[in-house]
Parts: structure tokens; sequence; C-alpha cells
């Protein structure tokens, strides 16, 4: 059969690469960009990828120069001719890019400033491109330096697929000779500990092909060319075969976890044969084998749950086999294990062969194991009758077991993660997730669905926009404790060193609030109260709070019109709303009140009604922050007040918040309430009922008397009582506060209000030269502010010379004698003695 690819008129094809396994098409471009084309579909047009979202264009890169794909298709590299090189998945994330990232422009194009790239490889373009056997090395070479050749080392992920199974307790890279373990440290911070694989083992058996964790997250299991060596990660100690000629008898094809039992898929080469190996996690020795399965053929698939294996042949026979363990699993016991056919399932399919299938456990099944008294468990559910399937073109699917039939679910799928039933840890935070997967869309996430119909997609899968990663971060699998998405992305470093350090740095995203989401949807509240306490500790458990709240209010305004209107008029009906139930789980956590106010400030006012008829009246909610001194969270309820309750009460409540933060010294939040005050003044001079002229003078006057008694009220300037009644009230909470400050002689204080606040000090001092501001003798007065001040530091001087400035300019010179002895500002007694103009 040939195949004919058609390419726009205009378009020139340089260079092209062949994914044979998903058929896929990779065509480099003169435009700098790569085609992708699905040869199994006629060459349908799958997707584009280019670095046009990153800045660059093809005048900086140039046109693709070469195209390569990693042995495992599961990565190609793309070189272009005038700068860089670039590694991306199928999917279409960016997994490594020599391109120096320096905004999201060209500016750093080798043409427009080379000096910028200095260190930078394959600056002058990328001839050719090559990876070794096993996907670890990637080779280049530039096109300006021919004779020189540039390796980068790579690191793999656990593939999760084909013969080795998933890893669930830890996230796990690995390279040819180490692995690279991402673990939270105890600020639940990830990162990323490198763990070499021991010299005596990887230099027999190079590279590393093969690692799988334990369930319980104990133990690592590592396979190179022959043979392969435990670590256990709680003792920090590898564990070796004994015998070096039973290690080189063993060529591991794939690696499985059955609770403390490691099952080797190993190839017997003499023979041409494939068999099952069980050997027991405390002792790598035939001599301690407990059972030796041989295999039909060369296996394609592979997984355990439970007690029980899958395991699948080409084209698409599935044999399910089951494990029976008498006896404790201990050196000083003799265990005896027993595997037995469950069913054999001959499929016949015109679809893609699979790449990765994974058990799916029956919903009622708990994963409650129990142990018995010889250390294994008794199963208490039924046999999984359902797997969920993977194939080659990226379709995923559910296979039911009993009859055989095949439920297409999605396609354009690169990664899948089944969860239901694998943590049994208390602290799991994805017990209701049936699974996640990853494709060029983004993350998916699918919950359990209960309708007739378990897999109608409208029911059954959830695309959350918020989870899809960043383009530059590839997804690894969860953390269930910390109930995040973890993955991973590239890091440069720059040095002295010719060229820059490439290295993985651990991503997380969180998923709470899409499991707390659909668990209130399915009106389990007291599991997502039960969930979002186990999270509370958590970092950025406000967060996820706030986009749980945002998520659903804004699903909420977005209805149309007609669904609200119908909704509404079920006035009578018991049910709360999504909103309601949403609203009703936050109030159990102190963040409420910032999470609520936080969501309104980030959506349109027009819907502030409906936000806060879920979530309480905003003036309650007002008093309450105010009532336990949360007065920067009080503050952002004062411009909801005004929308719902009018200018008149939000003036009342931002006069009692504004005399709390001057007496909290809270100087820069006090400045945004009165500048909130004075912005808003006319719209409460506005106002049309009688009832809301209520004067904040008066308010201001009995509501917020200072602790000060003035001591110049008759001094006050006419000006002030020219004044509207909303802002003489503000300048009376004003003048208070600096009176009381003034005469306390609180100067730092006093400069921190004046900044804060935009408090005339020039005329406040021109009528309190009598009052608050008088100085009664030198000699106390230079010891007081000294005392007050502390001249020792830097900032105290700097608030002096604020002060004397002021003071310079309404010419009050007892305090310009004290300030300029303090400051020892000789040129002011200078100015004074001679009667010339003052000035600082």
């Amino acid at each position: 059969m040939r195949w004919c690819l058609i390419l726009p008129v205009c378009e020139k094809a340089l260079t092209q690469g062949l994914l044979l396994a998903a058929q896929i098409l990779a065509v480099g471009c003169s435009r700098g960009v790569v085609e992708l084309y699905d040869l199994a579909e006629n060459t349908r047009h799958i997707r584009t990828i280019s670095l046009y979202d990153w800045g660059y264009s093809v005048e900086d890169t140039g046109p693709v120069a070469c195209i390569s794909w990693t042995p495992d298709n599961c990565a190609l590299a793309v070189g272009w001719k005038f700068r860089g090189l670039t590694v991306w998945s199928v999917s279409g994330c960016r997994l490594m890019c020599t391109i120096r990232q320096t905004g999201s422009n060209s500016a750093s194009s080798p043409m427009v400033k080379p000096s910028a790239l200095k260190f930078e490889p394959l600056m002058g373009g990328t001839s050719h491109i090559q990876w070794d056997d096993n996907g670890y090395k990637l080779f280049a070479v530039e096109e300006s330096l021919s004779e020189r050749v540039l390796a980068f080392s790579f690191a793999k992920c656990c593939p999760n697929r084909g013969l080795s199974g998933t890893t669930y307790s830890h996230q796990v890279l690995y390279g040819e000779d180490r692995i690279l373990l991402v673990q939270p440290d105890d600020a639940d911070e990830l990162k990323i500990l490198h763990l070499n694989v021991p010299i005596s083992y990887i230099s027999q058996n190079w590279p590393v092909l093969h690692v799988v964790a334990s369930n319980d997250g104990m133990y690592l299991a590592v396979a190179g060319s022959h043979g392969l060596v435990l670590y256990d990660l709680r003792n920090k100690r590898w564990r070796f075969f004994g015998d070096v000629t039973q290690e080189q008898k063993i060529q591991c094809k794939g690696l499985l976890w059955m609770r403390k039992i490691v099952i080797v898929c190993n190839y017997v080469e003499s023979s041409n044969t494939y068999e099952l190996l069980f050997f027991p996690r405390y002792h790598l020795d035939y001599s301690s084998l407990l059972y030796r399965k041989q295999l039909l053929g060369r296996p394609i698939v592979m997984d355990v749950f439970q007690d029980y294996i899958l395991v699948t042949y080409s084209p698409f026979d599935v044999h399910i086999y089951h494990v029976v363990v008498s006896g404790e699993l201990s050196p000083a016991s003799n265990p005896v294990l027993k595997l037995s056919t469950l069913r054999e399932l001959s499929i016949m399919s015109p679809k893609s062969p699979p790449v990765s299938m994974r058990f799916i456990p029956e919903q009622n099944d708990k994963g409650a194991l129990t142990e018995d008294t010889h250390g294994f468990s008794d199963l208490l559910s039924q046999q999984p009758s359902r797997c969920l399937i993977l194939r080659t073109n990226g379709e995923l699917s559910v296979l039911d077991m009993d009859d055989g039939h095949e439920h297409t679910l999605t396609n354009s799928i690169e990664l899948f993660w089944v969860t239901c039933s694998q943590f049994e840890e208390k602290g799991s935070l994805i017990k209701e997730v049936s699974w996640l997967d990853y494709g060029h869309r983004g993350m998916q996430v699918w919950y359990p669905s209960h309708g007739a119909d378990r897999f109608k997609q409208e029911d059954f899968l959830q695309l959350d926009p918020e989870l899809e990663f960043d383009r530059e971060v590839y997804p690894l699998g969860l953390l269930p404790n910390v109930g995040v998405v973890v993955g991973v992305s590239q890091r440069m470093s720059f040095s002295t060193a010719e060229f820059p350090c490439f290295e993985p740095s651990p991503q997380a995203q969180t998923i709470l609030h899409c499991l707390l989401r659909h668990l209130l949807q399915r009106d389990k509240i007291e599991e997502a109260l039960l969930l979002a306490n186990l999270s509370a500790e958590k970092p950025h458990f406000s967060h996820c709070l706030e986009w749980l709240l945002f998520t659903v209010f804004d699903a909420d305004i977005s209805r149309p019109s007609a669904s609200k209107n119908q909704a509404s008029q079920k006035v009578d009906s018991p049910k709360k709303s999504l909103l309601e139930k949403t609203c009703d789980l936050l109030r159990n956590f102190p963040e409420y009140m910032d999470v609520v106010v936080s969501v309104a400030r980030k959506t349109d006012g027009r819907h502030w009604a409906d936000l806060f008829s879920a979530a309480g009246r905003s003036t309650e909610m007002f008093e309450e922050c105010f009532q336990q001194r949360w007065y920067r969270t009080a503050a952002c309820y004062i411009l909801v007040i005004a929308k719902l309750e009018g200018p008149a009460v939000s003036q009342y409540c931002a006069l009692r918040l504004l005399q709390a933060t001057l007496d909290e010294s809270l100087y820069e939040l006090a400045g945004e309430l009165v500048r909130f005050l004075l912005r808003s003044g006319r719209d409460f001079e506005n106002a049309t009922s009688d009832s809301e002229k209520l004067s904040p003078r008066f308010l201001g006057y009995f509501l917020f008397r200072s602790p000060y008694k003035r001591q110049s009220s008759d001094l006050k300037s006419n000006s002030t009582k020219e004044l509207s009644p909303h802002i003489a009230s503000v300048m009376n909470i004003l003048e208070r506060h600096a009176s009381y400050l003034m005469s306390g002689k609180e100067l730092s204080k006093l400069v921190a209000f004046v900044k804060g606040t935009q408090f005339d000090l020039v005329e406040y001092l021109q009528r309190e030269r009598q009052g608050s501001a008088r100085l009664e003798n030198f000699a106390s007065a230079l010891e007081l502010i000294g005392q007050k001040l502390q001249m020792d530091t830097l900032q105290s001087r700097l608030d002096a010379e604020f002060l004397l400035a002021h003071m310079c300019s309404v010419k009050f010179k007892e305090w310009i004698v004290v300030l300029a002895t303090l400051l020892r500002r000789t040129e002011i007694f200078a100015s004074l003695g001679f009667g010339g103009s003052l000035s600082a």
C-alpha cells in the first residue's frame, strides 16, 4: 500500500519522521513547525507542534532541519536550521528546549543579539540528531560546528504501559544509572532525590530498564539488562542476588508488585520463551522462588490488582490468573504460592493493539482487605470484570471481560491512571476518582457514574480546565496523601561553564477542588467535609477552596437564563443548589470569609447578589470579620456592601473600620479606606432616602471618640466646617488620631500615618502649634523625642528628616531646634540665628 501525503501548496516539507507503532508521520516544514499526521486514518492531520506560543517564529529558529523519534516512540526531537533543539511528547508537551527563554518575544534571537546567547547550545542551528538505543542520550551536531557532537542525557518516566506495573505510591524518573525519586519534604514541597544504582550491579547490567515501586511505598524494584535489585526506602539499603550466575539468567522484560512479592517477566534466551518468576522481597534467590509460570508467548501487556494478574498476548488474547499464598511471607516460614487461571479471552478486533491495560475495581469494592493469620489478605470483593485499555493510536476504552464488549471513551490519550481502590492509606484524598487521563486536551478526571449507563460520557467524564498542566509540565502521576497531580518540567541553570545545566524540576497541581465539587454534586456532604478536613493542613488549601467556590459560582451564573428561571420557580423544593452546598461546606473553615470575598472580587459585580444570597449577607460577614479583628478581609467587603446595601451602609462600615485600623496602626489599610470614603462620598450625598443621610460626622463623633481629649478644638480651621458631612467625619477621625500620636510623641507612627493616609500634616501643625504639637521646654522635649525616635537606626533618622521638613515649612522653631539637634544639622541653626528663610 502506498501513502500519499498532501500538503498545502505553499508549504514545503523538509524532513520527516515515521512512528511505525502508532502510524504517526511527523513532517518538518519550512515555516519552522512540525505537522503530525495519522496514517491509519487516511493521513488525518492530528496537530501542529511549534515554538510560536513561546514567542519564537521561523525568523528565530529557521526551518525544521531534522526529526528523530525516541526508541520507545513516546517523544520526538526536533532541530532547526538556524537555532536550537527541542524534544516534544506526542501530545505536544515541550519536554526540553535548548533555546534560552527570556520572555514572550524573540528579542534574544541570534540574529538580533548574538552576544546574549554565549552559553546557549546549538545556537548556530542543528544539522543532525540521533537517539541512542535506549533513549537515554540524544546526540546532536551543530550546523556551524560539524566537527563537534553534543550529547544530552535524559531521564525517563515510569512508562505506565507494557509489561511494567503502575507506580502509585511514588513518582519516579530513572536514568541509565540512577533513580530520581519525587517526594514531598517536611513542608510538602516537592523535591527530587537522586538515588544511584550500586556500581557493583549497574556496571555489569547497564542500563536501567525497569523501575516499579511497591504498593506500600517501602521498596523499589530496579532491573537492568540482567537480574534485578531491590531498594528498601525506609532503611536505605539495597538487596541483591547472592549468586551472580542466577542474576545473569534473568532478562527482565517487565516488573510487577503484588503486595510483598515482586513478579518478573523473564525472557529465556536459550528456549526463546517467556515466564513469570515470583520472588519474595525479603530474599532474591532461586531457593526462595515462590512460583514459576510458563507463558504461552511474548506478552505485550501485564497488570496486577490485589490477587489477580492480567497477561495479554498478541494480537488480543487476555488471560486472567488468581494467586493464593499459604503461609507467612517471611524467611522463617515456608510459604506456598498457587496460581490458577480464571478466564481466557480471545478478542477479534480491527483496532490498533493495546499498549496498556489496567483492572477497574468494581464500584462496590472498597479495597477493604483483612489480614488473616498467615499474613496474607482475604479478598472481600469479587474479581474485577472490567479493564481500561489504551491503544497505540491513543484511544481509551473499557473492556467488559464478562461479555467481551468494548466501549470507547475518548481518544488522543497519552497516559492514564486508575485510582479507585488503589490507595488504602487513611489520608488518601483521591478515593472518589475512577481514573485520570492525559493527552493534548490536558488532564481529564473520570468519576464513578451512578446512572444506568456507567459509561455515558456526559455523566461520567468531567473535564476540568483548571487541571490542564502548563505545556512545559509533563504529568507523572499522583501523590494521594497530598492530593496533587505531580509533573516534571525542564529547568535551566547557568554558570561559568560553556553550556547550561538542564535539570528536571517537579511541579504539583492540586485536584482537591475537583474532588470536593464531585462529592457535593452527588450530595455526599459528610464525605466532602471529611476530605476537606484531611486536607486542611495541606499547602494551598485556601487556594483550593477559592477555586472550588469560583468554579461552582461561575458555572451557576453561566447557566442559560431559562434554566435559572426554572430553578427559581422551585422555591418549595428543599434541595439546595450546588452553590449553597459549597458555601455550607466552606463555612466549616476559618478561610471562609477570605474565600468568599476573593471570589467576589474575581467576578462581575452584577452577580454579587447571587453569590451572597448563598454565602450570607455581606454586612453580617463584615461584622464577623470586624469582631474577629480580620480587618484586611473586612475591608474587602466594603465594596460589596456599597454595591448590595448602598453607599450609606458602606460609609458607616468603612468609618468603623477606619477607626479600628488606626487604633491598630494599620496605616496602609487605613489609607485605602480614606480614599474609598472620599471617593464614595458623592454617592452618599446623592442617596435618595432621608434615612440614608444620617450624618457620618455625627457617627464619627459618637462612635469613634478617641481616648485622647483634644486640647485645641477652638483652633479648628473654618475650612473644615465648610466640608460636606461625610468628608468632615473622615477628617475628624484622622485629626483625632494625629493629635493622639502627637501628644504622645509617637513620631515614627505619626510619619507612617501621614504617609499611609496622605494626611495634611502642614495644615494640622498650623492649627495645633499651641495644642497637641506644643513643646514645653527644650531639655525635656529633646530627651523625650530622642527616646521615641531612637536615632541609632536609619529608619528613625529618615522619620526625623521627614518631620523636620514639615516643621520648617510651617516655621515651627521649637520643633526645628529639637530635630536639628538630634540630626546634627548645624546649617539649620545658622539659618535660625541669622533669621533667614528656613529650609530642611
